[in-house]
């Protein structure tokens, strides 16, 4: 694991303060430095005021002054709450890297809270469940790192993308932001390869390289806005309104949101939305599994009676292994 070096002094802190006593040895193994290195971390520690004493010779430990201990942070209920809940909402964002990372963070925000605040949050990841949505595409955080730092630092950087297509190109491109939108993360900047302002998904950079060059983002600019604007449009030629008999939240974690309105209606949900391939529609609602009312447009309910078709021959008797169902052949 690797570790700069103030995070390895946080570390230091962090192990004297959840034991009793610490072996140098210890440290080092957990840090992957040497024994001499932990000791100019002591020493940094002592530097800023954190009373260390340490015991010399074969088995030296390291422990902090009996009865000191840091103040707690000091959050109200409802930060620590929030702080809480984003951690467990990490993995709701295609970044599964940072589950551990969010983990020891929940344990260490634990550690520091009063009793009271304590409890409450010791208690969170036991009395919530979040459910991932389906469409979350997974992500790199390393390679969400090195874009955030481009961004911090306004750096170019160099990039491999591939298309759509599969066509892989060289890009050198001016972030100006990292946008989360439909369970995928992008990033947004100028494109020099293109010369305009492009997108680029996260799952389809392969080597990003944070470069020396500099830039200046424009002023006020939204990512996302740009970002819903220049998104292929669906080419929607049909309006959808269909009633489902199951609850709008049973349904998120099965239905695209993209282009879509679910809302609660007499006992079940409206499903409005635009689809282009009535076909494969009519398929996905049945595979649903929940009652449905198909209210617009006509075309889909003739979808529903063809598919009907198409289930009555393949439940009926076997066919030779040699035979495979036509649907054209097969039409009335």
């Amino acid at each position: 694991m690797t570790y700069d070096p103030s995070l390895r002094v946080l570390t230091v802190l962090e192990l004297l303060q959840a034991r009793e006593e610490v072996t140098g040895a210890e440290l080092a193994q957990r840090l992957e430095v040497s024994p001499r290195t932990v000791q100019r971390y002591v020493a940094r520690l002592q530097d800023l005021g954190i009373p260390v004493e340490g015991r010399r010779g074969v088995g030296g430990a390291y422990r902090l002054r009996p009865g000191f201990r840091l103040p707690p942070m000091m959050f109200t209920p409802d930060e620590a709450l929030s702080l809480s809940l984003g951690l467990l909402a990490l993995r709701l964002l295609g970044l599964s890297q940072l589950a551990p990372a969010a983990g020891a963070a929940q344990a260490k925000l634990a550690r520091t809270l009063p009793q009271t605040l304590r409890e409450t949050v010791n208690a969170l990841e036991g009395a919530v469940q979040l459910d991932a949505s389906p469409w979350v595409v997974r992500t790199d955080a390393r390679l969400l790192t090195d874009v955030l730092r481009a961004v911090r630092e306004r750096r170019q950087v160099g990039l491999t993308y591939t298309s759509v297509q599969g066509q892989g190109t060289q890009r050198v491109v001016d972030l100006y932001r990292a946008v989360h939108l439909d369970g995928r993360w992008y990033a947004v900047g100028w494109c020099h390869l293109r010369a305009e302002r492009r997108s680029f998904r996260l799952d389809r950079i392969g080597e990003l390289e944070v470069l020396e060059s500099a830039f200046t983002p424009p002023a006020d600019f939204d990512a996302l806005a740009f970002l819903r604007a220049s998104l292929p449009a669906t080419p929607a030629t049909h309006a959808v309104s269909v009633w489902l008999g199951a609850s709008p939240e049973a349904l998120r974690a099965q239905v695209s949101l993209w282009g879509t309105a679910l809302r609660a209606e007499s006992g079940g949900t409206r499903f409005e939305g635009q689809r282009d391939n009535l076909t494969s529609f009519a398929a996905f609602l049945l595979g649903l599994g929940v009652p449905l009312r198909v209210d617009h447009p006509p075309e889909l309910r003739e979808e529903f009676r063809a598919l009907g078709q198409r289930c009555a021959v393949l439940a009926g008797p076997a066919m030779p292994p040699t035979m495979v169902y036509d649907p054209v052949s097969s039409a009335p």
